[in-house]
């Protein structure tokens, strides 16, 4: 009786589950998990002294691991999901704020918890995807007739998560947060002239604090290398342009890249150059297809969707993914300053893979043709 009903389950998951969104999703994990291979086990092999795959069978682990809880977001009942998710973005609400008293510091940010029996994770990616839940029912409450309370809500829910975010700081994290944000106000039909008060006092805020507080004095030091690369701070950025200019059309070949060797947080903040470097400018153009053609096709369903909760969320999940892959790769080319943002589905990290899966798991579940009450 329980086989028969897990498979009825199963059956019934299978055939409303969008496959071509699944495809797509699955396709890039897979390409991540390619690249993890063939781009850090030389690292392995610097740090650890040995011919070592140690950061792809990390890698590894956090794909089965991700990929898992994508499956298992999907299977949920709608209305289970939301309300689960708001329980869930109060949890990871509480761990971010833990961060600046009981976090740990790499490079002069403290933006990770370490609880010894888990592994260092960064809360505001395991929080990302259930801001977007959080806001988009602030947004669509049936109780509150009002759309500017209603605005003024999710304001005061969102200000603290970028406070904390300053405080660690992580202008990149904060900066993509403020733009989610403004994207489910601006299609939730907020009046423009709200809209872009809200954006211009909130970039005066952070524009401030670049300008005249010490503590992000490096991101002043970040923006002045941009402007003026001969100011000899753009170390980085100027060895991921290298990579992408000696890699041409078509690479120098697997295993042929250095920037590997010559920039610590490649394999994460700079992967795209390292897959330019070795594959080519035309397999960096063939991934940003994948990702506009799944943004596309989730794009499609939200226009035949009636439920305006299920909009903003799948909106949100759409934005979120859209913006931190342009500014990957805008920080990659040289068109955007160093913010340290992982590409999602392809970077290394395991806070960055399992938020990348529940967002994911987030899509195939909202995007699915039936829906079971």
């Amino acid at each position: 009786m329980l086989k028969n009903k897990l498979f009825e389950s199963y059956y019934d998951w299978w055939k409303n589950i969008d496959k071509i969104i699944l495809l797509l999703i699955l396709s890039l994990f897979l390409l991540g998990l390619f690249f993890s291979f063939v781009s850090t086990s030389i690292i392995a092999s610097d740090k650890l002294g040995t011919n070592s795959y140690y950061f792809f069978l990390k890698h590894f682990v956090f794909i089965c691991v991700g990929i898992s809880l994508l499956f298992l977001i999907s299977f949920i009942e709608r209305n289970k999901l939301i309300y689960i998710s708001l329980i869930l973005f109060l949890i990871c609400t509480v761990f971010l704020i833990l961060v600046p008293f009981f976090g740990v510091e790499v490079k002069g940010s403290k933006r990770w918890l370490n609880f010894g029996f888990l592994p260092r994770f960064q809360p505001i990616e395991i929080l990302k995807p259930f801001i977007i839940i959080t806001i988009g029912f602030l947004l669509t409450l049936k109780n509150i007739k009002n759309l500017y309370f209603r605005f003024i809500l999710s304001f005061i829910i969102i200000l603290p998560i970028i406070l904390l975010l300053m405080i660690q700081p992580d202008i990149g994290q904060s900066i993509l947060v403020i733009i989610v944000w403004l994207s489910l106000i601006f299609i939730s039909g907020v009046n423009l002239f709200l809209f872009f008060s809200s954006f211009f006092i909130l970039g005066g805020f952070v524009s401030y604090l670049i300008i005249y507080i010490p503590k992000f004095s490096y991101i002043k030091l970040r923006l002045i290398s941009f402007l003026n690369p001969s100011s000899g701070n753009s170390y980085q950025s100027d060895k991921a342009s290298e990579a992408i200019i000696n890699g041409g059309l078509f690479g120098k070949g697997i295993g042929e890249g250095t920037l590997n060797t010559k920039v610590p947080e490649a394999h994460t903040d700079y992967i795209i150059s390292v897959i330019s470097e070795e594959f080519g400018a035309i397999s960096i153009i063939l991934i940003m297809l994948i990702y506009l053609f799944l943004s596309f096709k989730v794009m499609k369903i939200i226009d035949k969707e009636d439920n305006n909760l299920i909009k903003l969320i799948l909106l949100g999940c759409v934005v979120l993914i859209l913006m931190q892959t342009f500014i990957h790769v805008g920080v990659n080319i040289r068109i955007l300053p160093t913010t340290g943002m992982t590409l999602p589905y392809l970077s290394n990290g395991g806070s960055s893979i399992i938020s990348t899966s529940i967002i994911s798991g987030i899509i195939l579940n909202f995007t699915k043709r039936k829906i079971k009450y």
